[in-house]
């Protein structure tokens, strides 16, 4: 069979550990014998990452600016531990991070969805995905302790010297100061990017924040959102037949705890980071998340929701056989084929993803699963493969398929 062809390239961007190890394998069974790859490739390893002061992670991010459409392994984000085991020259930040920052996208995560894993709420139908502000708040908070009395005020000095103070504390004895911020540049894009990507998805839009207690915060948030709507949006959504839905963070809590399913929510930072966690696990594991980065103006990184997977990389490198989840970096790369065939036209490498996507679903409902899904799911007797040999299963049900 002739191999589909490929007129633009992916941004690849390589990471560490287990899923560097299962990145090379579903690229060798499960896309290379398919299709011809165009890859602009980054090495995102550890390693590598500290060899180039970080600046393979800008290049790799700038490269997705530049050719619309990235796909990233999971990274090691060091702490102290990890210096020392890798011998590192400082304590490097979150990839995900600088290409955030560098990208100014919100983060989109949504299940997937398979028979046999069931959802832990009952009523959810649909995938619910979750968008998460990818700027400021408390990951880019100043933090304080105080040992004593005194009085803590926020400080504002314009460019003119003027001075803005407000009290924040009149502390009697010890405690805790934190200081946060946020952009309405970024606040901008992120509603941009929400907006955008419910039009493109056809899903209804929530956002909730804590706008009663945060009057000035989150209420810019809100407002922001709002005005965006009303000016840019309200009538193709309303033409879509979508709608966009504002609402408190614990009333939306309890709301989505009802619903059926099959919407966006739209959270700040934190916020999301907790609620995408809730919504992965609830409906059956964080290894079956999908996970893309959207800019403002339509550029795309899809990446695996979860992490390196220490633990199971460990056991390989003593050559004991591992049992890994592979299905959230595998639709990954089919997230990223599917957008650049979209974008250049190449409909038999969109189709070829759909292709590999029911593949890997439908091995699983076939009862063939690694370890982590075989302990939730409802199929009776499930066969336990190890890493390699769901690939491979999954290669089997593709050719099928093909």
């Amino acid at each position: 069979m002739e191999k589909i062809k490929m007129t633009t390239p992916l941004v690849e961007m390589d990471g560490d550990e287990m899923t560097r190890i299962l990145w090379q394998m579903i690229k060798d069974d499960l896309i290379l014998p398919y299709v011809d790859l165009k890859t602009e490739y980054y090495d995102l390893g550890l390693k590598h990452r500290d060899e180039t002061n970080d600046q393979v992670t800008v290049d790799s991010a700038k490269a997705a600016l530049k050719y619309g459409v990235a796909v990233k392994c999971a990274t090691i984000t060091p702490n102290a531990a990890r210096v020392e085991e890798y011998g590192l020259k400082e304590m490097w930040k979150s990839p995900n991070g600088t290409i955030r920052a560098i990208m100014d996208g919100t983060v989109f995560r949504a299940p997937i969805v398979v028979k046999g894993i069931e959802p832990c709420v009952r009523n959810w139908k649909k995938p619910i995905t979750l968008a998460r502000h990818a700027y400021g708040d408390v990951y880019k908070a100043t933090e304080m302790k105080i040992d004593g009395p005194g009085k803590a005020e926020l400080v504002f000095t314009a460019e003119d010297g003027t001075e803005t103070r407000a009290l924040i504390h009149e502390f009697d004895g010890p405690g805790v100061l934190q200081g946060m911020h946020n952009l309405e540049k970024s606040m901008k894009s992120f509603a941009r990017s929400c907006f955008q990507f419910a039009l493109e998805s056809k899903q209804d839009l929530w956002f909730a924040t804590k706008d009663t207690i945060s009057k000035k915060y989150d209420h810019t948030f809100k407002d922001i959102f709002q005005e965006i709507y009303d000016s840019e949006y309200k009538n193709a959504f309303e033409k879509a037949g979508i709608t966009y839905f504002y609402t408190l963070i614990d009333d939306a809590v309890a709301r989505i705890m009802k619903a059926e399913g099959g919407f966006i929510w739209a959270c700040k930072n934190y916020d999301g980071d907790v609620m995408s966690d809730m919504v992965s696990s609830a409906f059956g594991s964080l290894a079956m998340m999908t996970s893309v980065l959207v800019s403002p103006d339509g550029k795309f990184e899809y990446e695996a929701a979860h992490g390196t997977v220490q633990r199971h990389y460990y056991k390989h490198l003593k050559g004991e056989e591992t049992s890994t989840n592979s299905v959230a970096t595998i639709f990954a790369w089919t997230g990223a084929l599917r957008k650049r065939g979209e974008l250049d036209g190449i409909q038999e490498l969109a189709d070829f993803a759909d292709k590999l996507e029911k593949a890997t679903l439908s091995t699983i409902e076939n009862g063939k699963m690694t370890k982590d899904l075989a302990l939730i799911t409802s199929i009776e007797n499930p066969t336990v493969l190890s890493s390699e040999g769901f690939i491979k299963a999954v290669k089997e049900e593709l050719e099928k398929i093909m």
